[in-house]
């Protein structure tokens, strides 16, 4: 049996993958305003209490897998870089080791959440796959052949800091015109937001009573009451958010693409159109080489699931 941990910049969350199964769920308050020392004893408490919360003790544990955001070296389990923490080249892995006695691995969590939709989600009937995750920017994890791609040093699969848009908005990498900017969740917020406070008569407004309230459902249940306003956010959104998954296909030629994140509960509101826009664009057609764009299936376990397995496969 083995721990997955999904740390994110507010708490961590555990479980204990036992077969298919997570078990023991628990869940810490994590602070950027902690030492890395004191984070990872914060871990290792939790690895702790997710084995007894199940059941177990440490001794039935074989290993721990963290999945962290940053740019992660995977190979020696280090945060190279992880700026919502300041953390430069902190030894992970090592420290939660030292405290657990447990071999602990770590990872990218965009790659966790890959690994966990291809073993227990969405991707499980694919060799080759591709998470995107849209949200606050876009995460991403590539799958080929059957085993996670994280580049050389884990520095790879960022598919959000491919360029769509030539001179395009300044994106927070510094460079212009990014996937992120255009795609990710906070993106279609933004455009409906300037939507809204053109068209005073629009039907967002009843969805959202101020441009505050305005999320990224909002268009989606305006659009499907026929507002145009709405309609016409979505189109935009969705043909930039098409536009990036096209260069992805285009390179990788993955069987799948899956959607994660908050707004791929939209379901097939965003997957249909979605699907037009990728297929006008993409190089060679589905009939010779089929493409399946999916939502992710696991939501918030992703993390936990592909952690886990990540460390169950290092052993």
């Amino acid at each position: 049996m083995v721990i997955g941990i999904d740390l994110g910049g507010m708490s961590a969350k555990a479980a204990l993958l036992a077969g298919t199964k997570l078990e023991g769920k628990s869940r810490v308050v994590t602070s950027a305003e902690d030492p890395a020392e004191k984070t990872a004893v914060a871990l290792a408490e939790l690895a702790v209490q997710t084995a007894e919360k199940a059941g177990k003790s440490m001794d039935d544990v074989q290993a721990i897998g963290i999945g962290s955001p940053g740019f992660i070296d995977s190979a020696r389990g280090v945060v190279v870089s992880w700026a919502n923490f300041g953390w430069n080249n902190v030894p992970l892995g090592e420290l939660v080791e030292k405290y657990t006695g447990k071999k602990t691995f770590v990872l990218n969590d965009a790659n966790a959440a890959a690994l966990g939709e291809y073993k227990f989600g969405a991707g499980k009937d694919y060799s080759d796959s591709v998470l995107i995750t849209l949200g606050t920017g876009v995460g991403s994890g590539i799958i080929i052949g059957g085993k996670l791609f994280e580049g050389f040093r884990g520095a790879g699969a960022e598919l959000g800091h491919t360029v769509i848009r030539m001179n395009g908005e300044l994106c927070s990498c510094g460079r212009r015109g990014c996937f992120e900017r255009y795609a990710a969740t906070s993106a279609l917020i933004r455009l409906t937001r300037e939507s809204m406070q053109k068209e005073r008569g629009s039907a967002m407004w009843r969805f959202a009573c101020t441009l505050d309230e305005a999320d990224g459902r909002t268009a989606f249940l305006a659009a499907k009451e026929g507002d145009s306003a709405a309609q016409r956010v979505l189109d935009e959104y969705i043909g930039a958010l098409g536009e990036g998954i096209a260069n992805v296909v285009n390179m990788l030629r993955p069987q799948a693409i899956i959607i994660g994140g908050g707004i791929s509960a939209e379901g097939e509101a965003l997957l249909e159109p979605l699907r037009r826009v990728v297929r006008a664009r993409i190089l060679v057609s589905e009939k010779d080489a089929p493409l399946a764009l999916v939502c992710a299936s696991l939501g918030n376990d992703a993390g936990l699931y592909g952690a886990a397995q990540y460390a169950f496969d290092r052993l």
